[in-house]
Parts: C-alpha cells; structure tokens; sequence
C-alpha cells in the first residue's frame, strides 16, 4: 500500500489577542449552552441524569460502529481504527483549546488512570473490529457482551460499589436478551476469542472511566483520551494507510463527530451514577444496532430477536427502578 503524504495549507498564524478573543467566544457560547442545560436538569435526581446521558450515548455508538462496518470492507478495520481516533481529535482539540485554553486542555492528575481506560479502550475497539472480519457479526457480539457482567463484578471488587439484587438480575437479564438477539455458535474459533477479549477489555474500561471521571472533567478526560489513542494507533495507520475516497472521508468525520459526542456524554454519565447501575445500559446499543440494521441494511429482526430487546430493555428498566 501506497502513503501518501499531505501537504501542509499555509496561512496566516492567530496572534495571541485573536486566539484569546476566538478562546472566550466559544467558552461564552458553550456557557451558555451548559447553563441551559443544567437549569433543564435542576430538580432532577444525579443518578437519572447519569442514567438519560448513559442511553443516548449508547444509542449513538452504532452509529460509528455501522459507520467501521462498510469501510472496513475496502479498509485496514486498524486503520479504520486509527482514522476514528485521528477524526475525533481534529474535533475536539479545538472545543478543548477554546473552553479551557492550552495549559488547561488536558487533566491535570491522575495520567495513569487515564492512560489505562484509553489503552483498554483502544484494545477492545481494535479486537472487535479484527474479529469482525474473521467471524460473523453475531457470533462477535455474543462474546462482546460479556462486558456488563465483568464491570458489575469489578465495581463489586475494585470500586466496593453495592452489588444489590436488582443489579445483578438487571445485568443477566440483558446478558440474556443479547444471546437470544445475537445466538452464538459453540465453536470457539479464534476470531471469537478476540471478540471476547475485546468484551473483557471494555469491562476493564468501563470501571476505568467511572475512576477517571471523579478525578477530572469530562472535557479534558476525552481530550487525553482522542490524543492518546490517536498516539498509540499511529503505527497501524503507517502500515495499513490507504487514500480514502471522499465519501469515505465523509464517514471517518461522521465517526469523529458521533464518537466524541457518544463518550462526552458516556464519561459525564459515570460523574452521576456508579458503574454498576450504569454498564447494564450499555444493552441499550443492541437497540439501536437494530434499528440501524433494518433502516440501512434491510435486516429486519425475527421474533427471537424482538424477545431479546424486550429483556434488553426490561433489564435497564430493573435497574434504573431499583
């Protein structure tokens, strides 16, 4: 494969008055937004705030996902990888720059933290995304899953979070309904054992992120993030790089755009609701992954599959009626 190397756009450098100027207009206007926002949520519980952000985000993800899915059929799914993370940090380095400024875009503690919930990030999206191409999409879903169970366990351990009774028949309940959706196979072939992993890995992350969330915003907790796996992904988009086409450039900035916006609002969740109500709502992707199917593709879901998004959403509902 071919690199090809881009040339850099001259033009004019911002002096300091005008970068401080461009700094405090977008701080204003997303004040303001912030403002309108946080007077919308007044009165409302902390825990069913995290929970409202936990869904949406979860409903957006299948969006980048649906997005990999077709350009990883003529693309490296690891350069495709990298191209999420590349498009998600020319988006937010600018917001980050503009909010707080250059010296105050990243956390500042609590690196190792960060680093670990982006390394364990970065793993299980690459694995998912090389499974994929090996195994079917159904049998790889199946063992992906398998991530609330492993963050509902290591928030009893790690964070000595309350482990109660509608936690965990929340989180079976939509174990549950994702193997009656996905029905996996019983050969462990090794693509799905990456799925898995991939599965266990995202477990990891999303009791990382809980951690992280308390020590930092969650600005500068996705600003480090987009940049340090940008960073670690490099080296694939070096081996694997291929020239995208314009609609696929388009694609790679609609997974920026939705990918940051997805874990904007993922991160802010866990600053209002501990890991275990939240990581069974990750299930609520499968929900939209259906809609996504029959609108885009044409897949339209048999009666097994609907019985599984029924527990899916009976299992949330447990947990967020507990």
């Amino acid at each position: 494969m071919s690199r090809t190397s881009v040339p850099a756009i001259p033009g004019p450098i911002p002096g300091p008055d005008l970068a401080e100027g461009v700094r405090r207009f977008n701080a204003a206007s997303v004040g303001r937004i912030s403002g309108t926002l946080k007077a919308a949520a007044a009165g409302m519980p902390p825990r069913f705030i995290g929970i409202v952000l936990m869904v949406a985000a979860m409903m957006l993800i299948p969006i980048v996902d649906t997005a990999a899915k077709y350009l990883s059929a003529d693309l490296s799914p690891l350069f495709v990888a990298f191209m999420r993370y590349a498009a998600s940090t020319a988006l937010i380095l600018p917001i980050a720059f503009g909010l707080r400024g250059a010296a105050n875009m990243l956390p500042r503690n609590g690196w190792g933290m960060h680093a670990l919930r982006t390394m364990l990030l970065v793993s299980a999206m690459s694995l998912f995304f090389v499974a994929l191409t090996t195994v079917p999409l159904a049998d790889a879903l199946g063992a992906y899953f398998i991530a609330p169970i492993v963050a509902a366990v290591l928030a009893l351990v790690i964070l000595k979070e309350r482990l109660t009774a509608g936690r965990i028949a929340g989180a079976v309940l939509g174990f549950a309904g994702t193997l009656l959706i996905v029905r996996p196979g019983g050969g462990m072939e090794p693509g799905l054992l990456l799925a898995l992993l991939a599965g266990l890995l995202f477990g990891g992350y999303i009791i990382a992120t809980r951690a992280a969330a308390l020590r930092s915003g969650p600005l500068e907790t996705l600003t480090f993030q987009c940049l340090f796996g940008a960073l670690l992904l490099s080296p694939f988009a070096i081996l694997f790089w291929e020239q995208p086409t314009a609609m696929q450039w388009g694609l790679i900035a609609l997974m920026g755009l939705v990918s940051i916006t997805g874990h904007f609002l993922s991160i802010t969740a866990f600053r209002f609701a501990d890991a275990s109500t939240l990581s069974p709502l990750v299930y609520f992707e499968l929900v939209s992954g259906a809609a996504l199917g029959f609108f885009i593709f044409g897949d339209s879901p048999a009666p097994i599959v609907w019985a599984g998004i029924a527990l899916i959403v009976t299992g949330g509902l447990i947990v967020i009626r507990r």
